[in-house]
């Protein structure tokens, strides 16, 4: 069995399906390290998986948020992806991989790592960003230009990504000795080779495009792992218990000021008293606060655990959650915000899943409270819901990644 070595950058949402992944390989024998940031290391430990912390310091200064805020802004610079880069590295020297996954934020510095210590390298991806005619990039939103404007755009924003950061990369090919080669060269050569890409979502909900080239692939969701012998708090088994069944409120790692965080807790306590529901509701990085004698204030849990214990799901349409509300067999109501967020939510509608759809700026307490209430009691959408989740069930993309390596590491004659 193979040392394999799995770098995720990103928000809960983006890690917390490769501990599906890494427990899968680890059932599988493998010995699996799950490089990842420090908020993200109880999470990973608690699946019974082994931390690596990558290194991170913007050398950002301020409360909790502030610093939040600031970080993911740096992100998507390029000193800001030199320093998640060196990090990257640095994990990765420690630990000698025999095979690499690489998220998208880590291929940058993933990509010249393999090629130094001359090992395989796979991407693993929650979204689609290459190009194809059926749609631009998930993470432009759901307009289209047709088949032809799509690829264009997606070739365009691919020169833009590889002339911005083209300084980096060639800094980390310096850094590990390798020779000079323009990225446009690289890109064209992992093409030609095929590179394995995986996408952790199901097909019923995004079709693999026709035009995509071999290697690029769609594997079912992946599902994040429960933790170790985990148990439910009980004050919230309480509370689940004691009344009528609940609506699950969360808005993930959307973020915003505090103004407009006050506002939507406002909106979300004002639309479940009208719609006469109890509530679960997740602060997140969006900072809902809902103090109320019916709504139980929720940290991080299992949403594999809990959605099948309640009666509607309001989320920010980020895939990963949408995907578990539906597999739970809940009806959910999207609230997206970014570009990336409202192509799940055009995804899942095309599904017939959707309770409704409300963009987060315009979301007002009576579109809510008739959309909880239409959740609730809408008998067709349960039936169709139903049909996704059993498709869901059917589906095991954390397999699907096992076979991919393991034809990497043993390929036929």
């Amino acid at each position: 069995m193979s040392r394999i070595v799995i770098v995720g950058i990103g928000t809960r949402g983006d890690v917390a399906p490769l501990t599906g992944i890494g427990t899968q390989l680890q059932r599988a024998g493998h010995e699996v390290v799950l490089a990842a940031h420090e908020p993200f290391g109880e999470m990973i430990e608690g699946c019974g998986l082994k931390f690596r912390q990558l290194a991170l310091d913007f050398g950002f200064e301020g409360d909790y948020a502030q610093v939040q805020r600031q970080t993911v802004a740096a992100f998507n610079t390029p000193e800001g992806f030199r320093i998640i880069g060196e990090g990257v590295i640095a994990a990765l020297r420690a630990e000698s991989p025999e095979v690499l996954l690489v998220t998208p934020w880590a291929e940058f510095a993933g990509h010249p790592f393999a090629e130094a210590a001359g090992i395989p390298i796979i991407g693993v991806r929650l979204q689609p960003l290459s190009a194809t005619g059926d749609h631009p990039p998930s993470v432009a939103g759901v307009w289209s230009l047709g088949s032809v404007g799509n690829r264009v755009a997606a070739d365009i924003g691919t020169w833009v990504v590889d002339r911005r950061y083209r300084a980096v990369v060639e800094g980390f090919r310096r850094q590990l000795g390798l020779p000079k080669v323009s990225v446009r060269e690289l890109r064209r050569r992992r093409t030609d080779v095929e590179w394995p890409i995986l996408h952790g979502y199901s097909p019923a909900v995004a079709p693999r495009p026709g035009d995509w080239r071999p290697g690029l692939d769609v594997t079912g969701f992946w599902w994040p792992a429960r933790p170790v012998g985990w148990e439910p708090p009980a004050d919230l088994v309480r509370f689940l218990e004691s009344g009528s069944t609940p609506v699950f409120i969360g808005f993930g790692s959307n973020m915003n000021d505090p103004g407009r965080a006050a506002e939507l807790s406002e909106i979300v306590r004002t639309a479940l008293r009208r719609a006469g529901s109890r509530g679960i509701v997740q602060a997140g990085w969006t900072g809902l606060d809902v103090t109320d004698a019916d709504v139980f204030p929720l940290g991080d849990i299992p949403y594999d655990w809990l959605f099948p214990q309640v009666s509607a799901v309001v989320h920010h349409s980020g895939a990963g959650t949408y995907a578990a509300a539906v597999r739970a067999g809940v009806p959910t109501i999207a609230v997206p915000q970014s570009p990336e967020q409202r192509f799940w939510a055009d995804r899942f509608e095309r599904l017939g899943v959707a309770a409704a759809t409300i963009r987060e700026s315009d979301l007002t307490a009576d579109r809510l409270t008739e959309a909880i209430r239409t959740a609730i009691s809408d008998g067709a959408l349960h039936a169709t819901i139903a049909e996704a989740a059993a498709r869901f069930a059917r589906e095991d993309g954390s397999v699907a990644v096992q076979r991919t390596i393991e034809s990497v590491l043993t390929p036929t004659a």
